[in-house]
């Protein structure tokens, strides 16, 4: 499974950026349609921190606490993508953002976990100005 971040940029504090994860590469019986899809970010000299996830279906999304009420996660699993729109940008919201995908959830496998996670794409950068 093939991963591709794109959609990151400059922005000023305030404004709104969406950010989109294409995915490709499925093996049958594992479509797009079987993989939880998480949005991790990181900056430089911290570890990789959870932002979002949404379960294959889209039925069930999970925030970390410090984007919730400013960032939504949704998908179209017709295109194989997943979309993470990012509003009232704060300077600490600046990274490198990460999509990944796992078929594995629940239990031992929480979403909001990086090591839950079988596949990573490569991320896109976020800068956010004050």
């Amino acid at each position: 499974v093939q991963l591709q971040a794109s959609g990151g940029g400059l922005v000023q504090a305030g404004g709104s950026l969406r950010v989109s994860c294409a995915a490709s590469g499925f093996t049958s019986p594992f479509t797009f349609e079987y993989y939880s899809i998480g949005w991790f970010r990181q900056t430089q000299g911290k570890e990789r921190e959870f932002a979002a996830a949404i379960s294959g279906s889209g039925s069930n999304t999970y925030y970390a606490d410090s984007v919730k009420g400013r960032f939504t996660i949704s998908r179209d699993n017709a295109k194989n993508t997943v979309y993470l729109q990012m509003r009232s940008l704060k300077p600490e919201d600046a990274a490198v953002y990460y999509c990944a995908a796992t078929t594995r959830w629940g239990g031992r496998y929480p979403l909001t976990r990086s090591p839950s996670y079988e596949y990573w794409g490569q991320g896109t950068q976020v800068t956010v100005s004050s």
